[in-house]
């Protein structure tokens, strides 16, 4: 075959496959408990188009971000939303929430809003597999913590939780993230501290309620915490994957850790057909 015509046809299989490529929609949702419009992206993946129900992953952003962080910051989503099949839905956590109802200002009720205002609306709007094998939750650092407090309070709504270099023990940082704004200060407010921090919250699991996924790198700043997680989650014979690899708190390594995340949750929702 001509040289040149073998180079066009690559070029044009290439161009072919580009176009088969995740959707990506900005959409407006409404939270009925804080009363506002919340912006969200939704992901559908390619297959999307054949018109059966799909599964939902909830990606939840950090602390100081907002709903658009994982679409600009991993270009790699996109071609892993494909790979695995899923919708990814990106909620805006406020600049810093830290996905608490908080008790301290009623304006911050992130909690009500992506366990339950959110997935209602998500649901309404796309086809979804409606019940907890059809969802799971997983984000970074305060989406970590975010993700895991969400669906060890709301197992019903989730089936499958993750969490990338999360905040899985928030009181050994009584000052920083604006984590006081939400609860009050850890002096004043112990009790609070203590009831909403993941990692005293391993009393509402039990073996095999949830499917679990957690990620952290070894130069992180929340390491140390993630390993203590860990260590008590061996204890009470909560089965779960945990990962750590060198690697900081930074996109570079999230980048690479979501791709884990979405395997595991695919695995998770592919589990019913094989059994």
């Amino acid at each position: 075959m001509n040289p040149v015509r073998t180079l066009f046809l690559f070029f044009l299989l290439v161009s072919a496959g580009s176009l088969r490529a995740a959707k990506i929609d900005t959409v407006e949702t409404y939270s009925a408990s804080m009363k506002k419009t919340i912006k969200a992206v939704v992901l559908t993946p390619d297959s999307y188009s054949s018109g059966r129900e799909f599964p939902v992953v909830y990606l939840l952003h950090g602390y100081s971000g907002n709903y658009a962080d994982w679409v600009k910051k991993a270009p790699a989503l996109a071609g892993a939303v494909d790979a695995q099949g899923v919708m990814v839905v990106c909620p805006d956590g406020n600049y810093g929430s830290w996905y608490f109802d908080s008790p301290v200002d009623a304006s911050f009720r992130y909690e009500t809003y992506v366990a339950n205002e959110l997935v209602n609306w998500v649901d309404t709007h796309y086809r979804t597999i409606k019940n907890r094998q059809g969802r799971a939750i997983t984000g970074l650092s305060m989406g970590g913590h975010g993700a895991l407090y969400l669906a060890f309070r709301h197992q019903d709504v989730f089936g499958a939780a993750g969490s990338m270099s999360g905040g899985v023990d928030i009181r050994p940082f009584p000052a920083n993230w604006d984590i006081a704004k939400r609860l009050g200060t850890y002096a004043q407010f112990p009790e609070r501290w203590e009831q909403n921090t993941v990692i005293n919250m391993l009393h509402l699991l039990m073996p095999g309620s949830l499917a679990l996924i957690i990620d952290c790198g070894t130069e992180d700043f929340f390491f140390r915490v993630n390993n203590n997680l860990h260590d008590k989650l061996l204890e009470r014979n909560i089965a779960h994957d945990y990962i750590t690899r060198p690697g900081g708190h930074n996109w570079a390594y999230w980048n690479n850790a979501v791709n884990y995340q979405l395997l595991f949750m695919r695995q998770f929702f592919d589990k019913p057909k094989r059994n």
